[in-house]
């Protein structure tokens, strides 16, 4: 029974740290990547769909993003979609492909997807302490309907509180290895 808590702990804790490398992904660094559109949404035939549907995107070198819509008529549909993204960037169409042409970082810039990263490594936290939070309701469920004794809920308890450590280090590891990607120039 506890076994079964500490693997649901686990990986709930696992799938926080998954959702924000996910998200770090989308922060700009030094080198452009395609991931800083991942979150973009077009409209395709009244559904709204992620950019990399609508048309090919590439890294063409360090600083430009090359959009190659699948149909010509969607020009204009992504082109606003990434103008509201409000990436830091305006979308250059020269009528058969978009282009997206990065600057060098400034220190500002940096400094703020430093910040947004610890924004979403707190996020994550917050999720590793809501998962820690439903395991040790469970343990306390198991000890009132008499599963398992008062001693037993303790230990379980702490054993929940390593593993929760465990992953907040993690997460603290993760951001500042992103934090020294983001600031290296």
């Amino acid at each position: 029974m506890l076994d079964e808590v500490y693997q649901f702990c686990e990986e709930k804790m696992q799938g926080s740290i998954d959702h924000m490398v996910s998200d770090f992904r989308t922060l700009r660094t030094g080198k452009v990547t395609t991931r800083i559109l991942d979150n973009i949404r077009v409209d395709s035939y009244g559904s709204m769909v992620p950019l990399d549907q609508a048309g090919s995107v590439l890294a063409t070198d360090a600083t430009t993003i090359t959009i190659s819509p699948w149909e010509k008529s969607m020009l204009s549909v992504i082109e606003k979609a990434i103008m509201k993204a409000d990436i830091g960037v305006n979308p250059n169409n020269n009528g058969s492909e978009i282009k997206l042409f990065f600057p060098a970082m400034t220190v500002d810039q940096r400094h703020d997807a430093v910040k947004k990263a610890k924004g979403m490594a707190e996020n994550a936290k917050v999720g590793v302490r809501n998962d820690r939070k439903k395991a040790n309701d469970k343990i306390k469920v198991l000890e009132k309907d008499k599963l398992i004794t008062a001693d037993e809920s303790k230990a379980a308890q702490d054993k929940v509180q390593k593993i929760t450590d465990k992953y907040i280090t993690k997460i603290d590891d993760t951001l500042k290895n992103k934090e020294q990607e983001i600031l290296t120039v």
